[in-house]
């Protein structure tokens, strides 16, 4: 990475101020260590790391934070959090789900138990439900093939899974989310 640095107009005690608050002292802490290294644009990802960390994801106005005190630019910091996959711009639900859609599972049916989730949950594959319960997944494989097909939500493992099943493991987890 080229470090391109940004220059500081009028206004930067506002922007900085506006930035630092944007975050918590320990990520400013540690971004204030990465600038006084070298090359300290290439120390991103472990910034995104730690704001995600915190967050839960990776929102707009944190990452317009995280490019003023960096001083690099606001696109490539939303470019890097785009690109790599274990960057979330998205709240995640307060219960994870990811199907398995390894070989056994797939012919057993996973295709199907993705459908009934899309369905009974309103939301497609990566996206989360309205009321922030839910946020579906798909896995390559879960480990668990003499199971298949498997679902996890969050550490729970559901084995042998049908469709007409699905409603009342969500069910579960709704009245789980409210006690």
């Amino acid at each position: 990475m080229t470090h391109i640095e940004i220059p500081k107009t009028d206004n930067w005690p506002e922007v900085e101020a506006k930035s630092r608050a944007a975050l918590t002292p320990a990520i400013v802490d540690f971004i204030e260590q990465c600038r006084r290294g070298p090359h300290s644009d290439s120390q991103l990802i472990a910034v995104l790391h730690k704001v995600q960390e915190h967050f839960g994801f990776l929102d707009r106005p944190q990452m317009d934070a995280v490019a003023q005190l960096m001083q690099i630019p606001v696109t490539k910091v939303t470019g890097v959090a785009s690109f790599y996959h274990f960057f979330r711009l998205q709240p995640r639900g307060k219960f994870v789900i990811n199907i398995c859609l390894g070989t056994a599972c797939y012919v057993k049916g996973a295709p199907a138990i993705v459908e009934k989730l899309k369905e009974e949950l309103g939301i497609d594959v990566g996206e989360t439900s309205q009321d922030g319960l839910f946020t579906l997944q798909v896995a390559r494989c879960l480990g668990t093939c003499g199971l298949a097909p498997v679902l996890t939500i969050n550490e729970d493992v559901h084995a042998s899974v049908k469709p007409d099943l699905i409603p009342a493991i969500l069910e579960k987890y709704r009245k789980a989310a409210v006690t």
